[in-house]
C-alpha cells in the first residue's frame, strides 16, 4: 500500500535530487514537513483516543486496538525520519525549521524494530494493566479481597491510626502490584536502552534528560536537592518526633527512617495526611474546607467549574462545551476497571481536551481539579502550534502550571473569597499551621521525586545491577528521603512499580523541576499582580492570589503559547527573566517555616538527619 508518507517522500527526494543547495533543501524540507501536518495530527488523534478508550476501561480488546495504532503509527514516524534525514538539516539556517527536523528524527521508543517494539509495548501495558487491577485483601475479613487502591487504600492511608492495619495493607499494596512486574520491568530497561541508541543516545536515561535540551540539567536537579536538604531534615525532625511521641519508641525510632506507612500516604511522597496530629499549633484553626465542600453540596463537575473559573479570570480561555460532555470527572458505577489516576488529555483537534480523575470531594481533589486544569489551557494555548511543537516547553514545565494557580488557590483568602472558608482567623499561629501543612505537601516531595528518575537512571545505566535492584531502590529512598518500608523488603521483592508512574513508563524528573519552577514562576505572577514586593511584611511570597488578574494571566498565557516551540529557557524567561531552575524562591516561600523548625527542633530535643535503616538485605552487608 502505498502511503501518504511515501509519495511526499518521493517529492522530496526528487526536489533534493534537482535542488541539492542548502537553501533549496530547507524550502523542500519546509514544503514536505507543512504537507505532512494533517496527516500527523490525525494519527495522534487516532493514538489519543485509542488510549483513552483502554485507560476508560481496561479490556483486551481496547488493549489490542491501542497497540496495533501505536506499530502503526510508529512505523509511519520512521518512514517520515528516515525521509527527514536525507536533508542536512543541521545546518539549515532556519532555526525553527532545524529545530522541527530535530524534534522528528528522534523517534523514541519507535526506532525499535517492529517486533521489539510490540514487546516493549506489552511490558508496559503488563506493568501498568497489573497496577490498575491490583487489589487486596480485607484486613479484619481476609475474604473479602476487592479493595483497590483508589479510593479504598487511599483513604484508609489518609485517615488511619493503626499501625498494624497499616502495614498490612502496604505490603499487600507493594507485593501485589509491584513484585509481580519484574520480568516485566527487566524486558522494559532493556528494550528502552535498545531504543535510545537507535536515536545515538547512549541509554535510557540520557533518552529522558534529552529533553531537557541541557547537558548539565541532571546536575541542577542534584544542586537543587542540595539546597533545600536542610530545611527537608528539619521537617523530617520534627514529623519523626510527632510520630513518636505518638506511636512509641517501638515503632518509631528516635534517629532512625521514618517507617513510611505511618506518614499518611502510600508511597509516602507527601505527609498532609499526617497534619491533624502533627500540627505545630493544635488548638489554632487548621485550614480545610472539605467539611465546608460536603455541606454546601459541591460535586465533582463544580470543582471543576471553580477551576474553570479561576483560568477564565486571568483571561485565558473557557473550557469548550465538549470537555464537560467527553471528560471523566467521577469513577464510574457501572463496574469497569478503568486507571484513576488523575490525567489531562489533548487529542490532537481544536478544542478536544479532555480530564479523567475519579474525583473524590475533599480539598486534596479541588487542588488536583486545578492541577490537571492547568495541563488543559496548556492544551489550548498552544493548540494553534505545529504538531511537533503541542507539548511543554520542558516536561516539568506542563506540571507546574496547574499547580501555580494551585498556590494561590489555597491561600485563605482565596478560599474565603469563594465561599469555603468562613470565620477563620489568619493569625501567627494560623499562618504557621498554614506553611507547615504546604511543607508536608511541596517539600517533603522533592526528595521522593528525585528519587524515582535517580533509581531508573541507575538501572538503564547498569549502575544498579539487577540482583540488587529492590535493595538499591530501597536505600535510595532511605538516603534521600529518610524513609523506610515498614517490614524487611529483599530481593525476593519489587517494589518501584507499586507507584503507577514506574509501571506506566513515565519520565518523574518533571515533578521534581515542576516543584521548583512553580514557585519561580509563582514570584513572577505575583509581582505583576501587585500581590508579592521583596521585604514587604503583607505582600509576601506566600500570601499571594493571582485570582481576577489579567496582568498575571497575560504573561503566563504568553509563555504557554510558545509550546515547545523554543528552548525552556526562552520560555521561562517569558514569565520570570530567568533562565535556570533555582530553588531560591521555594526556599523564600518556606522560610518562615524553616525558621521556626529550627528553634522548636532545639526545644524539643530532636534529633536532625537519620540513620541507616536495616529493613532492606544487600548481600554485601
Amino acid at each position: 500500500m502505498v502511503t501518504k508518507v511515501l509519495v511526499l517522500a518521493l517529492l522530496a527526494s526528487v526536489a533534493l535530487a534537482v535542488n541539492p543547495d542548502l537553501e533549496d533543501q530547507e524550502l523542500a524540507g519546509q514544503k514536505y514537513v507543512s504537507d505532512l501536518e494533517a496527516d500527523i495530527l490525525a494519527r495522534n488523534n487516532e493514538a489519543t483516543e485509542a488510549s483513552w478508550a483502554y485507560e476508560s476501561d481496561i479490556s483486551e480488546a481496547h488493549l489490542k486496538a491501542r497497540d496495533e495504532i501505536q506499530v502503526r503509527n510508529a512505523n509511519y514516524f520512521k518512514e517520515v525520519a528516515r525521509e527527514l534525514r536525507k536533508y542536512d538539516w543541521q545546518n539549515f539556517k532556519n532555526g525553527d525549521l532545524k529545530r522541527m527536523f530535530k524534534k522528528m528524527t528522534d523517534l523514541g521508543y519507535a526506532a525499535l524494530p517492529e517486533a521489539k517494539f510490540t514487546e516493549l509495548l506489552d511490558a508496559i501495558s503488563s506493568m501498568s494493566e497489573n497496577y490498575a487491577t491490583a487489589k487486596v485483601c480485607d484486613y479484619k475479613n481476609r475474604e473479602k479481597c476487592d479493595l483497590a487502591l483508589e479510593p479504598e487504600l487511599t483513604e484508609i492511608f489518609a485517615t488511619s491510626r493503626d499501625p498494624e492495619e497499616l502495614k498490612y495493607y502496604w505490603t499487600q499494596w507493594y507485593d501485589k502490584a509491584g513484585t509481580p512486574t519484574r520480568e516485566a520491568f527487566d524486558k522494559y530497561i532493556k528494550l528502552s536502552n535498545e531504543a535510545a541508541k537507535l536515536n545515538n543516545l547512549s541509554s535510557g536515561a540520557e533518552a529522558w534528560l534529552d529533553a531537557y535540551e541541557d547537558e548539565t540539567f541532571e546536575q541542577q536537579a542534584d544542586a537543587a536537592i542540595e539546597q533545600i536538604r536542610p530545611l527537608y531534615e528539619q521537617i523530617h525532625a520534627y514529623v519523626r518526633h510527632k510520630l513518636r511521641e505518638r506511636y512509641g519508641e517501638d515503632v518509631v525510632s528516635e534517629k532512625g527512617p521514618i517507617p513510611m506507612h505511618l506518614l499518611g500516604n502510600m508511597w509516602a511522597q507527601s505527609w498532609d495526611n499526617v497534619a491533624d496530629f502533627t500540627t505545630p499549633y493544635p488548638n489554632s484553626q487548621l485550614m480545610d474546607v472539605t467539611e465546608e465542600m460536603v455541606k454546601q453540596g459541591y460535586s465533582a463537575k463544580q470543582m471543576f467549574e471553580m477551576g474553570d473559573d479561576f483560568f477564565v479570570s486571568l483571561n485565558m480561555t473557557r473550557l469548550p462545551q465538549s470537555f464537560w460532555e467527553k471528560s471523566i470527572l467521577e469513577k464510574p458505577t457501572d463496574g469497569r476497571e478503568l486507571v484513576c489516576h488523575a490525567s489531562a488529555w489533548d487529542f490532537y483537534k481544536t478544542d478536544d481536551v479532555r480530564i479523567k480523575q475519579c474525583t473524590r470531594i475533599n480539598m486534596e481533589d479541588f487542588f488536583t481539579a486545578h492541577h490537571e486544569l492547568g495541563h488543559i489551557q496548556y492544551f489550548l494555548q498552544y493548540q494553534h502550534q505545529p504538531s511537533t511543537y503541542r507539548e511543554g516547553a520542558n516536561p516539568g514545565f506542563h506540571e507546574a502550571v496547574g499547580d501555580v494557580i494551585s498556590l494561590s488557590v489555597s491561600t485563605p483568602k482565596h478560599l474565603e473569597k469563594i465561599g469555603l472558608l468562613k470565620d477563620f482567623v489568619m493569625d501567627e499561629e494560623a499562618k504557621m499551621n498554614q506553611f507547615y501543612r504546604q511543607g508536608l505537601s511541596k517539600l517533603v516531595f522533592l526528595p521522593f521525586a528525585y528519587t524515582l528518575d535517580k533509581y531508573r537512571y541507575g538501572m538503564f545505566r547498569g549502575e544498579i545491577k539487577p540482583d540488587q535492584a529492590n535493595c538499591k531502590f530501597w536505600e535510595m529512598r532511605t538516603k534521600f528521603s529518610g524513609i523506610e518500608p515498614p517490614v524487611v523488603r529483599s530481593e525476593k521483592d519489587f517494589d518501584g512499580p507499586a507507584k503507577y508512574h514506574m509501571s506506566a513508563d513515565v519520565e518523574y524528573l518533571r515533578y521534581l523541576v515542576s516543584f521548583i519552577i512553580q514557585f519561580q514562576f509563582h514570584r513572577s505572577a505575583c509581582e505583576l499582580a501587585g500581590e508579592y514586593v521583596k521585604g514587604d511584611p503583607v505582600k509576601t511570597l506566600n500570601n499571594c492570589d493571582i485570582y481576577q488578574n489579567a496582568n498575571a494571566g497575560n504573561a503566563i498565557k504568553e509563555m504557554l503559547a510558545l509550546g515547545s516551540s523554543k528552548p525552556w529557557p526562552d520560555a521561562m524567561e517569558v514569565l520570570t527573566g530567568q533562565r535556570t531552575m533555582s530553588a531560591d524562591a521555594l526556599l523564600e516561600y518556606f522560610q518562615p517555616l524553616q525558621d521556626w523548625l529550627v528553634v522548636e527542633n532545639k526545644r524539643l530535643g530532636a534529633y536532625v538527619g537519620w540513620e541507616k535503616s536495616d529493613k532492606t538485605l544487600l548481600l554485601d552487608r
